[in-house]
């Protein structure tokens, strides 16, 4: 019979989605007083794969990803995206659309890329309290490789350069 042990913690990191770099600069500083200090941040990107969130959020969209030095517990990523979901609420109405961001909390680990999600759906597990994890991206043969459910600007190769250096220091911080 296998022991039951206790799995490597997660590099808890949020994508974010607005129009309003204002409003990008808000965010990060509330995310940092719920997950504390950023330890890798993204250049900021256009967010133009696909048009899906432009009816609720506008044109123009940006994605940025932000990163939280301290390792998690892996089962906090239900949390993080109820947490990242309250925040969504608190930004209601600082811009003339009817959601001016997104967050997107996940988690890495050195496999693969978890995201959280408030939809079920056949490649999703239940995390409990109304939130599902997806792999969106599995590490493999040295580089992050998409599944086929994995989001079109999950495809691109800046997030994989991201997630490459994100990855490195998640390693770093579980060999101390």
């Amino acid at each position: 019979m296998a022991q039951v042990r206790r799995p490597d913690k997660a590099k808890l990191f949020a994508g974010v989605l607005t129009s309003s770099e204002e409003l990008l600069s808000e965010v990060e500083m509330a995310l940092v007083k719920l997950f504390g200090p950023v330890g890798l941040q993204s250049e900021t990107m256009p967010f133009d794969s696909t048009d899906y969130y432009e009816p609720q959020m506008g044109k123009g969209l940006k994605r940025k990803f932000f990163s939280f030095e301290k390792l998690v517990e892996q089962d906090t990523l239900a949390q993080a995206k109820l947490a990242a979901n309250a925040l969504e609420n608190d930004f209601a109405g600082r811009l003339p659309v009817e959601r001016p961001v997104n967050i997107d909390p996940g988690i890495l680990l050195s496999s693969k890329i978890i995201l959280a999600s408030c939809k079920d759906f056949s490649h999703r597990i239940y995390l409990g309290e109304g939130v599902y994890g997806e792999i969106t991206l599995q590490y493999s043969g040295n580089e992050f490789r998409i599944l086929p459910w994995t989001f079109p600007d999950y495809r691109r190769e800046k997030y994989h350069e991201f997630f490459d250096n994100l990855r490195r220091r998640y390693r770093e911080q579980l060999s101390y």
